[in-house]
């Protein structure tokens, strides 16, 4: 979930933390009276656990749930540690179906089960249909309250449906049209049938429906749903029948996630659960510490061919000099190429069927990029040193991006290919992979010219 720094909570961000040092509750009543739901959200992913908790307790009950339901599911499952029994029933009971699905995922699964035994036998009933589809699948964040009609009944008799269960659906902007089976034959807006006559037939103002089915990947789903600019997308079972809802904000939610997700393991990190204030420092050093020691044993791949050519760097000491720049340099470029691929496969515009239209995109570019910067690289260092080092700098960028384009190209493809997460395979490996590779290339190129 992402959320905005709103200018009043900035305003009085350093009183309301003043007033929780010195304990002052009746100046932090005060404080927190005026503040919207939207306002407070910002302020308690800014604060610790135990202030948050204080925080919490002193808002209103209408106020309190409107900010439980705005909260990110992580803080979410941290309040209800410090909270009564009774009060976490009744929080949970106020979440739609699909909002309960994103909390039991945060809670331990003992709590899970408490709260779900303490809901309505009806709510229950909803929640665990949508925990029968595995993991990641959209039918596990779809709504299944929602308000359907049928192709033969008229406008009139549609919004009679829609203002019975105005309370009830969590979306009827989007109305789906079904058969006497439940498929979905169509859909048809809100803004139409207002816009039609009460007389008027659904037959008439349906249009095509675009479906996806309950056990397909939410990221898909999601994406679908945004690429179309749908608010709302039907989700169907096996045999095509309605059962239930993807609103256009829990696909944006699910796209957050995955944007985090690929951003911290591009980046050679887990993602986070919470705001970054509100993780715990233990937990900023789990997410970081398992990657750096698989890039540390990675590294020491160029220490090794390093030793291996440790001869000729003493014979041509102006040789290590450029050793930063040349792996930093192929260590960019693969990194761009994969961020890039990265991204399109997210955005579908390639696939892995597609690998080799992308290497041939991805070698052209390189040799391009190689060739820009050993122009540059071959006059700099041949004015300053000779044309033999010249040389050796030029065709070494030049072999070191194409080959850094080419393999930061194709690596999301292959991890796509194998139903690994691409991002995992994205910058931190390929750096470690191209720095070795490009000592070797380095190497050999100054060896053959430079006669070692």
């Amino acid at each position: 979930m992402t959320t905005q720094q709103i200018p009043t909570v900035a305003a009085s961000f350093d009183d309301i933390m003043n007033h929780l040092a010195s304990n002052d509750l009746p100046a932090l009543t005060r404080d927190l009276s005026p503040l919207s739901a939207a306002e407070l959200v910002p302020l308690f992913e800014r604060i610790d656990l135990r202030q948050r908790a204080v925080l919490y307790r002193l808002l209103t009950k209408q106020r309190a749930v409107e900010v439980f339901e705005a909260l990110p599911p992580s803080l979410q499952s941290d309040l209800l540690d410090g909270l009564q029994d009774a009060d976490v029933s009744r929080l949970f009971a106020e979440l739609d179906p699909d909002d309960r699905l994103w909390l039991l995922d945060e809670v331990p699964s003992v709590l899970a089960t408490q709260m779900l035994r303490g809901l309505p036998e009806q709510d229950r009933l909803l929640t665990a249909s949508l925990l029968g589809y595995p993991q990641g699948s959209v039918g596990r964040r779809m709504t299944p309250e929602y308000v359907s009609t049928r192709a033969s009944l008229t406008v009139a008799e549609t919004l009679e449906r829609v203002r019975a269960h105005i309370n009830d659906a969590e979306t009827v902007y989007t109305i789906p049209v079904l058969d006497g089976t439940r498929v979905v034959v169509g859909i048809v807006s809100l803004r139409e049938m207002l816009a039609a006559q009460p007389g008027d037939v659904i037959a008439d103002l349906m249009s095509p429906a675009h479906t996806a089915e309950a056990t397909d990947s939410d990221e898909d789903a999601a994406r679908r749903c945004a690429d179309l600019s749908l608010l709302a997308l039907p989700i169907v079972d096996s045999e095509e029948r309605l059962v239930g809802m993807l609103t256009i904000d829990d696909a944006i939610r699910i796209l957050e996630n995955v944007e985090n997700k690929d951003a911290a393991r591009q980046g050679g990190a887990e993602p986070l659960r919470r705001p970054y204030l509100s993780t715990p420092v233990r937990s900023l050093v789990r997410s970081r510490v398992v990657w750096l020691l698989v890039l540390a044993v990675g590294a020491t791949l160029t220490v090794q061919v390093l030793e291996i050519f440790e001869a000729s760097i003493e014979q041509v000491t102006v040789l290590a000099l450029f050793v930063p720049l040349l792996i930093g340099t192929g260590g960019n470029t693969g990194n761009q190429a994969a961020t890039t691929v990265t991204r399109a496969l997210a955005l579908g515009d390639v696939r892995p069927r597609d690998i080799f239209r992308v290497l041939s995109r991805e070698l052209r570019t390189g040799a391009l990029l190689g060739l820009l910067l050993g122009s540059l690289g071959f006059g700099i260092a041949g004015t300053f040193y000779s044309l033999q080092i010249g040389a050796v700098i030029g065709l070494t960028l030049l072999a070191v991006c194409t080959v850094a384009a080419v393999v930061g190209g194709c690596m999301p493809l292959l991890a796509r290919a194998v139903r690994v997460d691409p991002a995992v395979f994205s910058n931190p490996f390929i750096s470690t992979f191209v720095d070795a590779t490009g000592l070797l290339v380095y190497f050999g190129i100054a060896t053959a010219i430079l006669g070692l």
